[in-house]
């Protein structure tokens, strides 16, 4: 058996697949994800830089915001070879532990994503509930806490998850559905019992992503409350004004998501391509948006991003 194992995990290659149905056209389909990851890349990277470098956005909420940049980065730099090697040289295979380390990252960076945009949101509220102990609250001891919280959180998590996929057993076949490893398409191709291995991936989902969004809620209507107290008009408006980057934040990491998980449900009958397409829109979007809105919406960032562009024209 344990030759068998061995035979079926370590030794196995995966095929990934671009858009099923759309072959001919890859090369140009990957113009305008080429354009995306160029995007995400270079904005997270000017945001962390300006950040770093800018003594006036050494913040708590820059500080998150840089957490924010940091898996918008991860995220793309673990799909970007794999995306951009099938659709410009057709490079499909992928072996099992190559295929596992990406899996592994691709949902570390996604959980890491969802609890940075919970501490997010606990630092909105402090700022607006209590800002004269703002900065005595999320002190950098706390802050620094918090990300090395974030991180083993989802470590611990996740590594059971991809591990236990080296006992299933993979007679069926090795294509995957997905131009990157994606667990419940790895999954799939078992030909052994996968519900231990599928339970444990909805415990993960679940206590990750669906726990963040709900204290991320009770937050804005902590947040709600508070704002409301406030007798002043400009005061309420000024005070929903600086929640208004995370709301986008949080939006266009949770619609994909949602929406991924609807179509894998309710779409089976769709074409295989719509799959394929909302899944990687769900990978690519956060980190193309983020720094957007970030610069659109934050001031002081889009000051800092403004001068950094200036300084390198000239």
């Amino acid at each position: 058996m344990s030759q068998f194992q061995n035979i079926t995990t370590s030794s196995i290659i995966f095929l990934l697949t671009g858009v099923p149905g759309l072959e001919d056209f890859h090369t140009w389909i990957s113009i305008p994800f080429c354009l995306l990851y160029i995007t995400a890349l270079s904005g997270n990277s000017m945001i962390l830089f300006a950040i770093v470098t800018r003594p006036s956005l050494h913040k708590p909420m820059y500080y998150f915001l840089s957490m924010l940049s940091t898996t918008d980065l991860g995220l793309s730099i673990s799909t970007l070879i794999t995306m951009l090697g099938v659709f410009w040289f057709n490079a499909r295979e992928i072996s099992f532990n190559a295929c596992s380390s990406q899996m592994f990252f691709i949902q570390l960076f996604t959980v890491m994503e969802s609890s940075v945009l919970l501490a997010m949101a606990f630092d909105r509220f402090v700022a607006i509930s209590n800002p004269l102990r703002y900065a005595s609250i999320l002190t950098d001891l706390k802050i620094a806490q918090i990300g090395v919280a974030i991180i083993t959180r989802g470590t611990l998590i996740l590594t059971p998850m991809v591990a236990l996929l080296k006992r299933l057993s993979y007679c069926r076949s090795h294509v995957l559905h997905h131009s990157y490893c994606f667990h419940p398409d790895v999954m799939k191709l078992s030909c052994t019992d996968t519900r231990v291995n599928s339970a444990i991936g909805l415990t993960a989902l679940i206590t990750t992503a669906g726990v963040d969004l709900i204290f991320i809620v009770l937050s804005y209507l902590l947040i709600i409350k508070t704002v409301l107290s406030i007798a002043s008009p400009e005061e309420r408006k000024k005070a929903f004004s600086t929640c208004i980057s995370h709301i986008g934040a949080v939006a266009v990491f949770y619609i994909p998501l949602i929406s991924l998980s609807f179509v894998h449900r309710f779409g089976k009958r769709a074409p295989a391509y719509i799959h394929t397409m909302i899944a990687n829109t769900y990978l690519l979007i956060p980190p193309v948006m983020n720094p957007i809105i970030y610069s659109v919406k934050t001031k002081q960032i889009r000051r800092a991003v403004i001068k950094i562009l200036h300084s390198k024209i000239t």
